[in-house]
């Protein structure tokens, strides 16, 4: 016991006297309870990173995702301009098959390219929970699925609209290439995997695009209506290979979505409505091209 001396060695001889002149022992304080003893020191707040790491981890981010798309988009549509054919006699394949004649395997590599496409998204969260934050931090969550869901449907329909106008307006004018939404083979799985597409793209647009390109640059001080303008851009940019208006089609939604994100923080509704917006677009481009006259035909 820690309160005990040992005499090791002799035995206990000692007169009364002596053992009444004895000084009192001293009681040990009370051990500590198991949940005292147990309790970690309260857990250190995760610091962000300086403004030049945090701006180099923002080209980092885009640099391996939708930066790097926006470059390649730009080349391509280079080259559109600089064929000997018109932008309108000209075709672009959105989503494509993999592996023609292959129906099967062209099935397994539609499904490891929508996830493997969501890798900067996993990025994203992590970099969000090295700086103490978390997918609720840019409104990504269910707290309000209602609400969502109402805002995703509504804005879908207003941009999906306006959208499909200026593309025909574009087509029509001969700025804008033969975009062929989709050209996977007649098979069971061919609508499945648009639908999947189309989540892929509003989960990889909207997380890194709006949710946290906006958030880091808050955190740098950049004045909202610039930080809007930089992140409709950007997603301009990678939609370039279809053609000047989708430029501008895209940059003006960026533009809506980046002020409904500063007006609500909420990243879930963006998400919502643009995969509505992508899977309409798929599908109805699958059932409708070559069946009406107002669509080019592919």
């Amino acid at each position: 016991m820690a309160d005990e001396t040992s005499t090791s060695g002799r035995a206990d001889t000692a007169a009364p006297a002596a053992a009444a002149a004895a000084p009192p022992i001293v009681a040990a304080p009370p051990a500590a309870t198991p949940a005292a003893a147990t309790a970690a020191p309260p857990a250190a707040t995760a610091a962000l990173p300086s403004p030049r790491l945090l701006r180099w981890e923002i080209v980092t981010v885009f640099a391996v995702s939708l930066g790097a798309s926006g470059i390649y988009a730009l080349v391509q549509y280079i080259g559109s301009l600089t064929a000997h054919q018109a932008l309108s006699k000209q075709a672009v394949i959105v989503h494509g098959t993999l592996a023609p004649g292959r129906p099967l395997l062209d099935l397994f590599l539609q499904i490891t390219s929508i996830t493997l496409a969501l890798a900067p998204v996993l990025l994203v969260f992590y970099l969000l929970a090295r700086s103490g934050e978390g997918p609720s931090s840019i409104g990504l969550d269910a707290s309000q699925p209602g609400k969502d869901l109402a805002w995703g449907a509504g804005l879908a329909a207003v941009i999906g609209g306006a959208g499909l106008g200026l593309y025909l307006i574009a087509y029509h004018a001969g700025v804008e290439l033969n975009v062929v939404a989709e050209n996977l083979p007649d098979v069971w799985w061919r609508f499945p995997v648009l639908v999947l597409s189309a989540a892929q793209n509003g989960i990889l647009e909207e997380v890194i695009v709006v949710g946290y390109l906006l958030s880091r640059l808050q955190k740098l001080g950049v004045n909202p209506a610039a930080a809007i303008a930089i992140s409709a851009v950007i997603r301009g940019s990678y939609h370039l290979y279809q053609g000047i208006g989708a430029f501008f089609g895209n940059a003006a939604m960026g533009v809506i979505f980046g002020i409904f994100y500063y007006r609500y923080r909420r990243v879930t509704p963006l998400i919502i409505a643009h995969t509505l917006i992508d899977a309409v677009t798929f599908v109805g481009y699958a059932l409708l091209a070559g069946h009406v006259s107002w669509l080019p035909a592919p």
